[in-house]
């Protein structure tokens, strides 16, 4: 583990222009910037083991939208904000003016004259929720340039439709943390695999994180689903540009069997198919009620063709020593547990139950960075001046 003084040493020698856009897609990120995000949350993650206080901020709001269902991701954006010194304050849409038609524009600016930090997670709505946030960090710019905004918010995607980068990122983290470094990394196998689920309409945005993260740092990234389950075209195109660059592979396969073969690393993860999630985003915005109830049965029992996508200890024994990493961004569908038939056997689940608790830990640290990173050129000499003043966070 290193010392703190020896992460802040390393932050400041990477080159970053994060404090000059918003964190959307990891894709859109160098790998030095990738590398300053994971090594700020390290270095937040060792002040707290060591009761320092990490609060930059002496006041001011994170605001939280969330347009679905969240418990780690909501929790982990409140921690992180909490962590910096901010209050939150969530935007309740039913509530607001934008009930009532309020524009996108109004409401960024709205919510933002003592705002440092917007978390949105928008994925329901396949082609929408990226393009919503872009909207959002177009209209904060127009409000500092006008002068209505003292100074321009983070903004932070906390799931899209395209990428969930503070999972992904947290993931990574992870990695990093499990196999000893991000060098360790290179040659590593993860496979990235569709598993079966009795629900419905999981979003694609974990699959092609994992996808257009991993191959940036040399990973050897399997993807594997049954057929008609393709995730975003131009995604697993981005991945094989990334892997190409970074000296790893990316590798498509038509069963878990194959992906799981002498794999590292385990990601077995159900989401709908991207055909799908262009059929339901019509539906949704229709207001179709029957039709949504009509697909979400169509789907149902097109999932339950493919109750082979299984993570089992029998799987399992195929990959690398019969031991690999078993990830999941959590709810796992538990076999026996959460569901009847789900993702994943219990005993396997049981058996990295606390591995997965660890990678979740490190999304509050990673959300928190993205923060640190937009709002200050120089993070690194925030954390020194903190870590100099090593004021106790708990008395």
């Amino acid at each position: 583990m290193k010392s703190i003084n020896e992460l802040i040493k390393e932050i400041n020698e990477l080159k970053s222009e994060l404090h000059n856009k918003d964190f959307l897609l990891t894709w859109e990120q160098s790998p030095e910037e990738l590398e300053r995000v994971l090594k700020t949350a390290q270095a937040l993650k060792a002040m707290r083991q060591e009761n320092i206080a990490t609060n930059v901020f002496k006041n001011g709001l994170g605001i939280s939208l969330f347009r679905d269902n969240s418990t780690r991701t909501r929790f982990s954006y409140a921690s992180a904000i909490n962590m910096l010194g901010l209050a939150q304050q969530d935007l309740d849409e039913g509530k607001s003016q934008i009930a009532h038609g309020e524009t996108v524009r109004e409401t960024a600016n709205m919510i933002s004259f003592c705002a440092d930090a917007i978390g949105i997670r928008d994925d329901m709505y396949l082609g929408a929720g990226n393009a919503y946030m872009r909207e959002v960090g177009e209209a904060l710019d127009d409000g500092v340039k006008e002068g209505v905004l003292p100074h321009r918010p983070a903004l932070v995607n906390l799931q899209c439709d395209i990428d969930h980068p503070t999972q992904s990122m947290a993931d990574l983290a992870w990695l990093e943390e499990h196999f000893g470094g991000l060098d360790k990394l290179k040659g590593k196998k993860i496979a990235m695999t569709w598993a079966y689920s009795p629900s419905y309409g999981k979003p694609l945005s974990v699959p092609q994180g994992i996808i257009g993260l991993m191959t940036r740092f040399g990973m050897d990234v399997t993807l594997a689903h049954p057929e008609g389950y393709d995730l975003i075209p131009e995604v697993v195109e981005e991945a094989r540009k990334n892997a190409e660059a970074s000296g790893g592979s990316f590798t498509q396969v038509s069963s878990m069997e194959e992906a799981f073969e002498d794999a590292d690393i385990v990601y077995p993860k159900s989401w709908a198919p991207y055909q799908v999630m262009g059929r339901r985003t019509e539906l949704l915005r229709a207001n179709d009620h029957d039709g949504l109830k009509a697909l979400e049965q169509e789907c149902l029992a097109q999932n339950a063709n493919h109750k082979d996508w299984h993570c089992t200890e029998e799987m399992m024994k195929k990959t690398k020593d019969g031991e690999a990493l078993y990830m999941h961004c959590l709810p796992a569908d538990i076999t026996g547990v959460s569901c009847k038939e789900g993702e994943v056997e219990e005993s396997v689940f049981e058996k990295y139950r606390i591995a997965t608790y660890k990678e979740a830990s490190w999304k509050p640290y990673i959300i928190a960075a993205m923060i640190m990173n937009r709002k200050y050129q120089e993070p690194g000499d925030v954390l020194q001046q903190l870590l100099d003043e090593a004021e106790k966070r708990v008395k």
